[in-house]
């Protein structure tokens, strides 16, 4: 695992993911393993029964890498938003919580982040959080599709996907894209008592619940994924 990306700490049963690139927590492919080789950790570890996600300070993350995303190179941006895509497959099928530390902007990929969490706390700050494909000429991909309409509010829809809308953190718990907003100083310790309060939580019946509950979407989301690789992200953007 990359420790200049993502240094992890342990609290009792909750394994927190600082995610700090130095700059605007890019997901890079770099970051994209480190954070699912923490998902397929905690997953693996029967001590460890919950997850956050802990954003840098005022960003938790500025969505897929441009450097490759604006390069003009197809296969290493099929390669690039198929990963993330497996991220968040993983993240929102986990068999265990995981809770999103939303310390500030949260844009496209990063709000897709948010999304796949089980719960997301945000700080009470200006910040930035939304779906801004469409604004800058670029498409959802299939599988980004299916995971916001899965989680964000129904009256939201159409401002957040096709108007690209882009809201502060209180719009983001209304639209879906976290659950409440606390002080600035206070985004890392309200998450880990959620997370440390999911844990307290049968494990075994958390997991079957969750492959139920969402099991058809993840499903989906792994057949859109595979034909993005396949190809099919080249005709949706």
């Amino acid at each position: 695992m990359s420790d200049a990306l993502v240094t992890m700490e342990r609290r009792g049963g909750v394994l927190i993911c600082h995610l700090d690139d130095g700059k605007a927590n890019a997901l890079s492919n770099d970051m994209i393993i480190a954070i699912s080789e923490a998902i397929s950790e905690a997953e693996g570890d029967d001590s460890i029964h919950a997850v956050v996600l802990h954003g840098r300070e005022g960003k938790f993350s500025a969505g897929f890498d441009l450097t490759v995303m604006l390069a003009g190179d197809m296969a290493a941006m099929t390669d690039l938003v198929a990963n993330g895509g497996e991220l968040c497959r993983s993240i929102y099928a986990a068999k265990v919580p995981v809770v999103a530390a939303c310390t500030g902007h949260a844009l496209a990929a990063g709000a897709l982040i948010l999304l796949a969490c089980d719960v997301r706390i945000g700080a009470d700050q200006p910040c930035k959080i939304g779906l801004n494909e469409v604004a800058i000429g670029m498409t959802l991909p299939d599988w980004a599709l299916t995971l916001a309409g899965e989680r964000l509010s129904k009256r939201h829809l159409q401002r957040a996907i096709p108007t690209a809308r882009i809201t502060d953190a209180l719009g983001a718990v209304d639209a879906g894209y976290l659950d409440e907003v606390v002080a600035p100083d206070a985004v890392l310790d309200a998450a880990i008592a959620q997370a440390t309060e999911f844990a307290a939580l049968d494990s075994k019946a958390y997991a079957v619940t969750i492959r139920k509950m969402r099991g058809a979407a993840v499903a989906q989301m792994a057949e859109q994924i595979a034909a993005d690789r396949a190809g099919g992200l080249a005709a949706q953007i």
